[in-house]
């Protein structure tokens, strides 16, 4: 095995990319990964220059980040049935139904799944879990609900 062969070389930095993004949340590393593998690809057919290399990944990885990053975190992320479009305040939602995921049996709180995350929720009365809710107000991170 030639441990100086270039594509070997960008193979194992591609992989010690990946290995990273899997310890590292932000779904960014796996594209440098990808550019790192598109050199290595390209380095088995070509026999470019140390800085042509360099300058083919920041490029790969860049075009990977911009092109892709969008669509692989909706693939990776999923969309749940009550979730909505992101960046929208909690605010706006009351009145907006959601599904209880864990029984809230007053005092204690339980969890409802509102946009595709759990929230803690209070109510006066016992909700059982799979029931439709409706949010009435919030206060921090808990929201207040009632039973439609």
């Amino acid at each position: 095995m030639d441990w100086g062969n270039p594509s070997l070389i960008w193979f194992l930095i591609g992989l010690a990319l990946f290995l990273m993004e899997l310890a590292m949340p932000g779904l960014v590393l796996m594209f440098f990964g990808m550019g790192a593998w598109l050199v290595a690809i390209l380095c088995l057919v070509f026999n470019f220059q140390l800085d042509t290399q360099l300058i083919l990944f920041i490029i790969s990885s860049a075009l990977f980040l911009v092109t892709l990053r969008r669509y692989v975190n909706k693939l990776f992320s999923g969309r749940k049935k009550t979730e909505t479009s992101s960046g929208e305040n909690i605010e706006d939602y009351i009145g907006e139904r959601a599904v209880v995921v864990e029984k809230i049996s007053p005092p204690q709180y339980g969890k409802v799944e509102f946009h595709g995350t759990h929230w803690t929720a209070q109510a006066d009365l016992e909700i059982t879990a799979g029931t439709t809710i409706e949010i009435i107000g919030k206060k921090n991170l808990t929201l207040k609900v009632k039973k439609v």
